[in-house]
């Protein structure tokens, strides 16, 4: 059985306007449940039975809502900033007002972002002891070698001294000046890829991730497009996670 939710609330969720606003639309009659207009916001509905109109247009609910986004460059992974673009201002035709990004990338990284409002969902995909892979391309300025990647197979030691979990390592193309990569790590510290390339002594210069867990980017997605994830996507992320909404 659907959880009821009161009508003021489920109009501020779907962005129709604050609780005192929808409280002055109803005192005006401009809202309607099924076939009844309404004066009482603190009236709950089912959402996914009852019909909620406002000035006799159809507010559609979702009680959550999933993109994925090929995130580009110069943009950040937040919901709101002062003086940057972020990921969330790029989303264009979403019905609810709390989504949020689920981790972080740097800001001139390009790639994979998944933003919802699934705050469990976000939640199992961060949490270390789910061990969801993050799988990156990068371009390195230097040559990485079967060295580094036995290296990344143990564990970086950061420069700092933080020693990292194993991770894995192919070494794509190199032309003597400059080498292409893929790395798979299991955990999310600050600036990781950096820091472990870093620690090798060679310098990222361009950084994109590629999935995560069994998730891939669309690649059909041009940077800075997105769209809604699929019930297959879903499907998969709750199968990796164990999120209980799908």
């Amino acid at each position: 059985m659907s959880e009821m939710i009161r009508i003021d609330k489920l109009l501020c969720e779907m962005q129709i306007g604050s609780r005192r606003e929808i409280k002055e639309y109803a005192k005006k009659g401009r809202i309607k449940v099924n076939e009844s207009v309404v004066k009482n916001t603190d009236l709950k509905v089912n959402p996914e039975v009852d019909k909620v109109f406002v000035d006799n247009r159809k507010i559609e609910f979702a009680r959550f809502e999933y993109f994925m986004m090929n995130k580009p460059q110069g943009v950040i992974s937040a919901t709101k900033d002062e003086k940057d673009m972020t990921v969330v201002d790029l989303i264009k035709d979403n019905l609810r007002g709390d989504l949020f990004p689920v981790g972080r990338l740097d800001k001139d990284t390009e790639g994979l972002m998944v933003i919802t409002n699934d705050g469990e969902m976000a939640h199992r995909i961060l949490s270390p002891a789910k061990h969801i892979s993050k799988t990156y391309f990068a371009k390195i300025d230097g040559v990485v070698t079967e060295e580094d990647v036995m290296k990344f197979s143990k564990g970086i030691t950061l420069l700092d001294g933080t020693v990292t979990k194993p991770a894995s390592l192919v070494i794509l193309k190199t032309d003597g000046n400059t080498s292409e990569i893929e790395v798979k790590i299991y955990e999310g510290k600050y600036h990781q890829i950096k820091r472990m390339f870093a620690a090798c002594g060679k310098h990222v210069i361009y950084l994109k991730r590629l999935a995560m867990g069994g998730l891939m980017l669309d690649d059909s997605l041009k940077t800075g497009e997105y769209r809604r994830m699929t019930d297959e996507e879903l499907k998969r992320m709750t199968e990796e996670t164990g999120s209980i909404h799908q």
